[in-house]
């Protein structure tokens, strides 16, 4: 008998009553006794798992992905198949990120697609370089700065790398042909398994960069 479960319930229920008014065993009171102590049983496991969902550390299933959305609304979403170790792991990272920095964009980025953005500031030395030094250099290093384009940094996004949609062939292959185990069919870039949306992308950067600057982002 485990603290909590239906033989638990049914003692304590059963200790309650005076014990001269019914039989050491009684069916039909047995019965009733049952009934309730499984009731409460399953309210108890309720409890339990409730009490694990207040916490992030302790969170499990949907509510570690309400927890994330708590916090940081659309630009937090599980990825397909990620466990909720791992989701957890992402959740307490994003808390306590670095953020008003040039590197917490580089840092959320690389977390996001697996690569590292490039990122140039217009008037930042270490960027644009200096004629005669070789810091720059056509094509190279280096780049035009300007000092009509304060506050504001230009950034290279690589994509991240797709899984492919699972069974479904691509064109001019032998294994595409409309309903067979590999098939063609039309896609589009929401069925791409673990694919980064753009939106993603930029919900990560505004969460990070540092308010009152401008931040222009190519994608590729």
């Amino acid at each position: 008998m485990a603290k909590g479960d239906q033989n638990d319930f049914y003692t304590r229920l059963r200790v309650l009553l005076p014990p001269a008014w019914f039989a050491e065993e009684s069916t039909i009171l047995n019965g009733p006794l049952s009934a309730c102590a499984a009731a409460l049983s399953w309210c108890y496991t309720l409890y339990l798992y409730a009490k694990t969902q207040i916490r992030i550390s302790s969170a499990s299933d949907g509510w570690l992905d309400m927890a994330a959305y708590d916090f940081f609304g659309n630009s937090l979403t599980r990825p397909v198949d990620m466990t909720d170790d791992v989701f957890r792991t992402v959740i307490k990272r994003a808390l306590l990120r670095e953020r008003g920095t040039r590197q917490a964009i580089h840092d959320v980025l690389a977390e996001l697609t697996g690569n590292s953005p490039t990122i140039f500031e217009p008037q930042r030395l270490q960027d644009t370089g200096a004629y005669s030094r070789p810091t720059m250099g056509y094509g190279a290093a280096g780049g035009y700065g300007s000092s009509l384009l304060p506050y504001q940094a230009f950034v290279t996004v690589q994509r991240s790398k797709k899984a492919g949609i699972p069974w479904v062939a691509g064109y001019r292959t032998s294994t595409a042909a409309y309903g067979q185990s590999s098939q063609g069919e039309y896609v589009s870039r929401e069925m791409v398994a673990g694919s980064i949306t753009d939106a993603q992308i930029y919900a990560a950067i505004e969460a990070v960069k540092m308010e009152g600057t401008l931040v222009w982002v190519r994608l590729q």
